[in-house]
This record gives C-alpha cells, structure tokens and sequence, in this order.
C-alpha cells in the first residue's frame, strides 16, 4: 500500500528538551493511523511539523511522494486537543469564515454545512454564539470545521474528549466514513479501546523516540503470550490433573454447568497436545486464544523502556 505521509529521520529540540528523536514512519493511504504515547512523548512536536506549525531540525516530510510544502495545507485537516472557536461570535458565522478560509466559496460552503448540520442535528444552532453552546456541542462545530473542505489528510488529537458515549460513536462512525470516502485519519489519543476498535495501524513514540510501529492485527499477534480460553462440561478435578504441568490456570468461572478457565500454556507445549490431554476428561464447549489488548501493550512496551533507560542511566 502506498504511502501518503512519509516522515524521515525527524529531529526537534526544545532549549534543553529533545521532543523528537530520529523518528520515522510511514503512514499508508487511506488508513486510520494510531499516534501513541504518554504526555510528553513527543506527539504534539511530531503533528505541529506535520502541520508545518514549526520546521524539524533534521529529517524531511514526503506527503504523497513530494516534499512537504505550504500549498499541502490544503490538503490537511486538523483538530488540536485544545480547542479553538470564538466565543462571541455565532455558530453560523464562524462556520462559514472558517469554512472559506480553507478555499471553499460561500456557496459550497454552505451547501456542505447544510448537509453536516443536518446529519448532527444541529440546524437550530446557526444563530447561536458559541459561548451559548457545551463543551460537547462546541467540539461539533469544530470537528466539522475540520473535515469541511474534505482534506487527504486529518489529524485528530483526541478527538472524542469531552463527549458522551452516544456522540463520541457518532463521530467514530464519520471518522469510518471518511477512511471509506479515502481520507487518511492520524489519530492522537490515549483511549486504547477506541485504538483497537477503530486504528488499521499504530506507532508508539516515548521519550521522543519511535518504539513500537506496524498494523494493530500484527502487533497483537507479536505480543501475544499463549493464554487460551477454554470452555468445557465435565469433572473439574479431571481436567485439572489432565492439564498436569502443560498448563497454568490463570482464571476459572462456572456458569450453567460450563466451566471456563483461562489458561497459559507452558513453552513447548502446543494447542495440539494440550486439548488432547483434556478431551479423555470433558466436553470441550469452546476454545479460543486470547490475544493481549493494546492497552496491555501499550503498558508493557512503555515500562519496559523505562527500565531500560533507567538501566542505562544508571551504568553510564
């Protein structure tokens, strides 16, 4: 798959902080991409140069094959954690400024914001100043803003803060809709349900370098431990002694007669040799292995770097 964003060897210093650290990736064409990271990290660094808001110290920025320049702004959307609207002014006013600010005439644009005030339910909201409207309203109107001129591109740093279940699925569903339409979405957040749920791909930055990167579905089978559930009818003290040393029982319930158990399976013990241990004992209902969440991951990969560095730090 192509490629639309291409970051290379990207370096930002701060006075005395390095914010970015030779950091590269690839973002493919028409994906939603996972940016990862504790506070701090360097996330924001790496989206205001994105957004050419600064310039890098060193490395270079391809979007869709040519080096990153002004007239790319057009093609990008973005929407910061913290949000920006004025206050006094009205909803259907700011829109519109806005709107023709990033090169659409007044006519499109009020012919795309009639459609997107529709589908938001938000049609009695033109009048109103923005300081009239919640948190969660106001952060609408913004996203809209953000997506009006259908840009290749948009960046969205936490993009469902402040929103009520309802409406942050509201936007995850436009959010797939424009991947369909052939937007690609760079996704800046700390909410690892909605990264499984919603990412193609991810990249985890600490500490102002790239550690982790690659399709969510192949992350999680990298990082996966050998825990299995397995759910069967039978004596419990049987399948226990059949398990023997091939496995160790992490987790058990019962429920209707059915028990199930979650289960590490011991190194050099395959699925194979381990349900042909139990089958002589029960009634197998089920069995499925259980692949770590990214949360689990995100944790793992972050503690284990601090570790290291602190390992380092302190043999230097």
């Amino acid at each position: 798959m192509s490629a639309i964003l291409e970051i290379n060897q990207v370096s930002k210093r701060y006075a005395n902080h390095q914010a970015l650290n030779n950091v590269s990736l690839s973002v493919p064409d028409q994906c939603i991409f996972g940016l990862l990271g504790p506070n701090g990290a360097g996330k924001t660094s790496l989206i205001r140069i994105i957004n050419q808001i600064t310039g890098p110290d060193t490395g270079n920025i391809l979007f869709n094959g040519e080096p990153l320049q002004p007239r790319h702004v057009e093609q990008i959307g973005y929407l910061p954690e913290e949000r920006g609207l004025y206050k006094k002014m009205t909803v259907g006013d700011q829109v519109l400024y806005l709107a023709q600010l990033k090169g659409l005439s007044k006519n499109d644009a009020k012919q795309r914001l009639k459609l997107w005030f529709e589908k938001f339910e938000m049609q009695s909201w033109w009048n109103k100043k923005i300081e009239e409207l919640s948190k969660g309203m106001q952060q609408k109107v913004q996203f809209i803003v953000t997506v009006i001129h259908e840009p290749r591109l948009l960046i969205l740093d936490e993009p469902f803060s402040g929103f009520d279940p309802i409406n942050a699925q509201l936007i995850k569903n436009e959010i797939l809709e424009l991947r369909k339409k052939g937007s690609t979405i760079i996704f800046s957040t700390h909410n690892m349900g909605s990264v499984e749920e919603i990412c193609d791909n991810i990249a985890l930055i600490h500490k102002s370098q790239k550690i982790l990167d690659g399709t969510v579905k192949d992350i999680r089978q990298q990082f996966k431990n050998h825990v299995y559930k397995i759910s069967f009818k039978g004596n419990v003290m049987g399948f226990t002694n059949a398990l023997w040393t091939g496995a160790e029982v992490l987790e058990k319930q019962t429920e209707d007669e059915v028990h199930t158990f979650t289960l590490k399976i011991a190194k050099g013990v395959t699925t194979s040799q381990l349900l042909q241990a139990v089958l002589p004992v029960c009634e197998i209902q089920g069995f499925q292995e259980i692949l770590p969440s990214m949360n689990d991951i995100f944790i793992q990969k972050v503690s284990n770097d601090e570790t290291i560095g602190t390992a380092s730090n302190y043999t230097e």
